[in-house]
């Protein structure tokens, strides 16, 4: 989820669009047959990134990254936030389409909600370049960059299991259940711990990635669950706000997991009051999803396969001076 820097982000529908305008008109090769470069139209010289909102730092890192890129490598960027809203995202995506933009670099808002406006900018010639977040469809984008999330989530998984000593009641904060990356985490997750009988999930709860809500259903689940020793959260964002409903309920001895590598969630590690997390490498994702675009604006390929998956890695207390803002040092 989770999990950001100097990108201007258009939030209202108004400065979205005005922001959208300034795309010059462009289209692009495309080696699928439903390509509309044959039609030979005009390139522009821009990357429209969009992503969920960068209140969340781990989207900010991953627009930032792309646009940094993208201007390094002598593109104009527009970017964007979607918010999880699949509406406003194919908004985004026509807007995009209109200007004939270069490329698309897309952290999509839903599995099956995004499949549709993929295929329609791929069928207008603009190549889409999905990070994060896979769609449940092959084929239409040039490329789909996600973190390893299974091996991510089992890598967490074995820290907790550690943390609580193989026994114990504990709680699970999903996300959201449109993401696919909610439900690949929560199986690895369960891959690792069900092989430990004397560890029990009392409840799984969905808080939408989102801290505030964390906190709300923590509240209640202290509440009902007295004995609770451990907290495996989709997210850094819902683990924190897992940490602060620990801390408003002055409870202690409570272990927290959560998963992105966030700065905030590494400051808590070191604080004490989390285990550990695993990092995804948002900048790292980002990047690889400029250069295949600029590849494939240049070369009408990519080299690379449609699926592609980056390792995660754990950081803990112990190597927690090794990593940075969702990267390793």
């Amino acid at each position: 989820m989770s999990h950001r820097n100097t990108t201007r982000v258009v939030t209202s529908a108004a400065a979205l669009t005005a922001g959208l305008l300034v795309l010059t008109a462009c289209g692009s090769s495309d080696d699928s047959s439903d390509s509309a470069s044959s039609k030979g139209s005009p390139k522009s010289n821009l990357i429209a990134v969009i992503t969920p909102s960068p209140d969340n730092p781990f989207f900010k890192a991953e627009a930032d990254a792309a646009d940094k890129k993208a201007k390094t490598l002598g593109y104009q960027t527009s970017v964007a936030s979607h918010d999880d809203d699949p509406n406003k995202q194919s908004e985004l995506i026509d807007a995009a389409i209109s200007r004939k933009a270069a490329a698309i670099i897309l952290d999509n808002a839903g599995a099956d909600a995004s499949i549709g406006p993929v295929r329609k900018a791929t069928k207008a010639g603009i190549p889409v370049f999905l990070i994060d977040r896979e769609i449940n469809q092959t084929g239409i984008a040039k490329a789909q960059i996600v973190s390893n999330n299974s091996q991510g989530a089992q890598l967490a998984a074995q820290e907790f299991v550690k943390a609580m000593g193989e026994k114990g009641d504990y709680v699970e904060l999903t996300g959201k259940e449109s993401d696919t990356n909610a439900g690949v985490r929560s199986k690895g997750y369960a891959d690792v711990i069900s092989q430990y009988p004397d560890m029990k999930r009392v409840t799984q709860q969905t808080a939408n990635w989102d801290q505030q809500e964390a906190f709300s259903k923590m509240e209640t689940i202290l509440q009902r669950y007295p004995k609770l020793k451990g907290v495996i959260a989709g997210n850094d964002t819902m683990a924190l706000g897992a940490v602060a409903a620990l801390k408003s309920a002055k409870r202690t001895g409570v272990e927290v997991v959560g998963f992105d590598g966030s700065p905030d969630a590494i400051a808590q590690i070191k604080a004490g009051t989390m285990r550990a997390t695993a990092l995804q490498p948002a900048a790292l994702g980002a990047e690889l999803a400029i250069e295949q675009a600029d590849k494939f604006i240049k070369t009408g390929k990519t080299g690379q396969p449609e699926k592609q998956a980056i390792d995660c890695e754990l950081i803990n207390k112990a190597n927690s001076d090794e990593f940075g803002v969702f990267a390793k040092l």
